[in-house]
């Protein structure tokens, strides 16, 4: 992978992680545009590196509110703040599962399918059309929603369905204000991300060539900066814009990767 690819890949992780388009779609579709033809597992590494970035990103932007729930947390009381980080980590455990137990599975779906990608993002077209047509409601997210909400960001590991897309959509389709149902999408993918990497560490799989040293880090950077700009403007958008707008995108995108999977 060169330098120059792995920067564009970059600012496609950090420009599409905040909006309901599926990140690891886009990536999955930069590869295979860019020619990228690196095995599964070495194509896996540098999306989690990217999905790291933003991670990060994420935090500096939910700073106040990430300090807010932290600040509750060692008050050692049952508080607003207990009770939403229950609800991270309650909302962590169907993905926790999918991850630990189909982990070699999952790797193969990131070697550039794009057929596939095409139509997950279909799907994420036809979840948020669904949501755009649910009712604008002002209830929280419930202990019971958020492991419902969970369950849909297990299914976003899948390349080309959008996690914030289908964890927003499970969200409001429950019921869920769209302003807290994307407060509580971006931050419940924080802890996940994390823990993940730390994982991988334990694990050894993260060990990399030190060729492969260069392009890692343009790609964390990129996607860094670009997933700061991103969320800070982009978060407002989700919350106000209509789903539906999103929901044509994935559709037109999904019609095209398939396309090109099948006869270009």
């Amino acid at each position: 992978m060169e330098i120059i690819d792995a920067i564009i890949l970059g600012i496609i992780q950090g420009l599409t992680e905040f909006l309901p388009v599926s990140s690891s779609g886009h990536l999955e579709l930069g590869k295979a545009i860019l020619g990228e033809s690196k095995m599964p597992a070495e194509g896996l590494m540098f999306t989690v590196v990217v999905h790291f970035a933003t991670a990060l990103s994420t935090v500096l932007v939910f700073r106040k509110d990430i300090l807010e729930i932290l600040s509750g947390l060692f008050q050692f009381k049952w508080n607003d703040e207990t009770k939403f980080a229950v609800k991270i980590f309650i909302s962590m455990i169907p993905a926790g599962i999918v991850g630990l137990a189909f982990e070699k599975e999952l790797e193969s779906f990131f070697g550039g399918s794009v057929v596939f990608v095409g139509f997950m993002l279909i799907l994420t077209a036809i979840l948020l059309f669904l949501a755009d047509k649910a009712k604008d409601t002002d209830q929280p997210v419930t202990f019971t929603k958020a492991f419902l909400i969970g369950i849909a960001q297990a299914i976003a590991i899948l390349p080309g369905i959008s996690r914030s897309g289908a964890t927003i959509s499970a969200s409001v389709i429950l019921g869920v204000d769209k302003s807290k149902a994307a407060r509580f999408s971006f931050l419940m993918v924080v802890p996940l991300i994390l823990g993940k990497i730390a994982k991988d560490i334990l694990d050894g799989g993260l060990s990399m060539e030190t060729e492969g040293i260069g392009y890692l880090s343009a790609g964390f950077l990129a996607a860094f900066i670009s997933g700061v700009i991103a969320c800070t403007w982009m978060v407002q958008l989700v919350r106000k814009s209509k789903l539906s707008y999103f929901s044509v995108y994935c559709l037109i995108v999904g019609i095209i990767a398939i396309v090109w999977g099948l006869y270009l």
